[in-house]
């Protein structure tokens, strides 16, 4: 068949896409609430106000879940408010997915390097309810199997029910889930979860689920009590359905448990009480998913203080779709949480897969899914949804950090030019990622390669035409070197190569910080902290506003400079485009100065000037987009100008502008232009200028001289 015979004709009914698109505040959710039939799927807290039909949405999954069964749904409007939110959310939920489905670390460190070398992660889930002491020196021989049951009779205890009490006929039925043998002294002892009562009675039995409590003569095994161990089957496990075994002792696991760190011995129970199924998985016929998870700095590698407990994070979970039922919608997943509350880790790998032989960790079934079958691996793997799992518990485990390596030619993770150089170019297409400032950085190993750097990072910027390059000095150059006419020779020499660009600046910095990652003081470049001044300017005045100077140009964390260019040295430094770092008693260090790289006079020779136009350039161009396919009339070109207009009339209001003129109209969208398919707008700006230069005059005059006569203002 042919393509063509596929042709149709007439208008086709399909549903409108609509964008609104504003800044925060001036009504778009309002406009969409009037909308037929309208329901919001808000991805954000911008309907509280409005009355509407919405869901809140707190995942990417979960809104596309909702966007999904809107088709079906008698909604005529569907509203995402917002996108830019929405889009953080696919952000998170493609950043979760490169630790859910990890394999190569258990739990690792945020902050790259060796600053996380030391710090130990400590677990502990709801894995046993007491460790049961056994006088044998084989407990295989006495039947005691990890995933066997283990029971009690129960005939003749008194179970108080509703205002009632009654003697129980039955057993306790629980589950080994840990084994140590002693082998010469015969001190064995098992570890035991709690499952469930069995009431037998008139030749059939009764299970109720029931959970540990210590101390209770009919929810935890005594030492008066005599333990059977029962196999899959339901028998004796030592073929012997009589043999009984009283224990020795019977003491809570928990209250054993440490943390098992190197110089402290801190335990569990002083942190948190024990972890118990949260009330969401157990509304859901779920349970034993609880854990805590504490982050220690064991020896004080990092805080100074051996034991310091730095995180704390109780009361996590093992499904995958658990939610607080203390701070609701809260997602308590452990993973999830981790990634987005913990300063310090991240969870990977899945320990529930299978033995981990390297941490001694291996995964226990804590319940039974019929009779005295135990639960398989799969089916008490965490991450599942809380839906009728009973989970598998690992028990008390700590894990130790190493292995972090930092950036350098010894620990063999150098960066090297061209590796940069294409992690750079990753930036180059302004249509799928924005860019505000290009941060070169520190330099390379050579004069040369930081120059070389520098260059790719000015081309990228003058390419985007977006954003701004900040682009500091070689290393060498400046630190380690004590005679400042050098250190300006360097910095001279250095930028004279560099290209010429309105949209890079260069500054003479590097400051001296102190570095918490790695506990001592080192030189950083200041390029980025030129950056930092252009976006806290744009916060806290505008983006045509200077960032130099002492009302916004002071930058934070500088102990001391280590070029610090006297007057004269600045006066060289400045014609050659490089803007100085000063520090100057009684305010700090400071930019002191606002020019763009550019090499020639020019209004876009100045920062603010450069900024200004970014801008303006960015709004309009979104302004003009709008304008795409429409015809090529008066109506759009008024259209056009009335979006344009007000807005430039704003920036001048607030400074950013002296004057402004918007032609868009036939002298320049002649017919020639109109046939060609184009649209044409001229926009003149007169942009304001900062103050470089301040002369002060002082004159000293005779008492009965007139300041009118001397000034010449008579």
């Amino acid at each position: 068949m042919s393509v063509l015979e596929r042709a149709t004709t007439g208008k086709q009914k399909k549903p409108r896409r609509v964008t609104i698109y504003g800044n925060h505040g001036n009504g778009k959710s309002t406009i969409a609430s009037k909308f037929p039939n309208s329901i919001f799927l808000a991805t954000e807290d911008g309907t509280s106000n409005i009355d509407c039909t919405r869901v809140e949405l707190d995942s990417a999954i979960d809104t596309l879940q909702a966007a999904n069964e809107c088709i079906s749904s008698d909604f005529q409007t569907v509203v995402l408010d917002s996108a830019d939110w929405f889009e953080k959310m696919i952000e998170d939920a493609l950043h979760q997915e490169n630790f859910k489905t990890a394999t190569n670390f258990t739990y690792g460190a945020k902050n790259p390097g060796t600053w996380g070398n030391g710090l130990k992660v400590c677990f502990i889930d709801d894995y046993a309810d007491q460790t049961v002491g056994i006088a044998t020196t084989s407990l295989a021989n006495a039947g005691a199997t990890i995933g066997f049951g283990v029971t009690a009779s129960l005939d003749g205890q008194v179970v108080a029910g509703l205002g009632t009490t009654t003697a129980f006929t039955g057993f306790l039925k629980g589950i080994v889930v840990g084994l140590n043998t002693d082998a010469a002294g015969g001190n064995s002892t098992v570890d035991v979860k709690i499952v469930s009562r069995v009431e037998t009675v008139g030749g059939g039995s009764t299970e109720t689920a029931v959970t540990y409590q210590e101390g209770s003569t009919t929810r935890a095994f005594g030492t008066s009590l005599a333990l059977h161990f029962v196999n899959n089957s339901g028998v004796s496990s030592t073929g012997l359905q009589d043999t009984v075994f009283t224990p020795a002792t019977a003491v809570d696991w928990y209250d054993q448990q440490t943390l098992g760190l190197t110089n402290a011995t801190t335990f569990w129970k002083s942190i948190a009480p024990r972890p118990v199924s949260n009330v969401y998985t157990t509304d859901r016929s779920g349970k034993n998913d609880g854990m805590h998870v504490v982050v220690v700095d064991d020896k004080g590698t990092l805080t100074g203080i051996k034991g310091n407990i730095i995180e704390k994070h109780v009361n996590l979970s093992k499904a995958g779709d658990a939610i607080s039922n203390v701070n609701a919608p809260q997602r308590i997943y452990y993973k999830d949480y981790l990634a987005d509350f913990s300063d310090n880790i991240f969870a990977g790998y899945n320990p529930s897969q299978g033995d981990d032989t390297v941490h001694g960790t291996y995964p226990r079934a804590t319940g039974f899914s019929t009779d005295f079958t135990a639960v398989t691996t799969g089916d008490g793997l965490w991450g599942q949804d809380a839906q009728g799992v009973t989970f598998a518990a690992l028990g008390n485990v700590n894990y130790s950090l190493a292995g972090g390596v930092d950036y350098s030619s010894t620990g063999g993770m150098k960066a090297e030019l061209a590796k940069l150089i294409t992690a750079y170019g990753l930036f180059s297409n302004k249509d799928e990622i924005e860019v505000d400032y290009m941060i070169m950085g520190p330099g390379c190993a050579t004069e040369a390669e930081s120059q070389a750097k520098a260059n790719y990072v000015i081309s990228l910027a003058n390419e985007r035409k977006d954003c701004v390059a900040t682009v500091g000095p070689h290393r060498t150059n400046l630190v380690g070197l004590t005679d400042t006419n050098t250190q300006t020779n360097n910095l001279v020499n250095y930028f004279s190569s560099l290209s010429s660009s309105s949209y890079a600046v260069f500054d003479s910095g590097y400051k001296y910080q102190f570095d918490r990652f790695n506990n001592e003081f080192r030189y950083v470049p200041t390029n980025a902290d030129v950056a930092g001044l252009m976006h806290r300017t744009a916060v806290t005045a505008y983006p045509w506003f200077s960032p130099a100077g002492q009302q916004r140009g002071v930058i934070n964390n500088a102990i001391k400079l280590a070029y610090n260019p006297n007057k004269a040295q600045r006066d060289r430094l400045y014609p050659a485009r490089v803007n100085s770092f000063i520090t100057t008693p009684g305010v700090g260090t400071l930019l002191f100065g606002d020019k763009t790289a550019l090499g020639f006079a020019s209004a876009f020779d100045r920062i603010n000037v450069r900024r200004l136009f970014l801008t303006i350039e960015q709004a309009l161009e979104r302004a003009a987009e709008a304008q795409l396919f429409e015809l090529n009339d008066e109506l759009t070109r008024a259209n056009f100008r009335n979006i344009v207009e007000p807005f430039l009339r704003d920036v001048q209001a607030k400074r950013g502008l002296y004057g402004f003129l918007v032609v868009c109209d036939t002298t320049n969208n002649t017919p020639d232009v109109i046939d060609n398919n184009e649209f044409r707008a001229d926009i003149f700006l007169k942009p304001a200028k900062s103050i470089n230069y301040i002369t002060l005059t002082f004159v000293a005059t005779r008492t009965g001289i007139s300041f009118e006569e001397v000034a010449g203002r008579a």
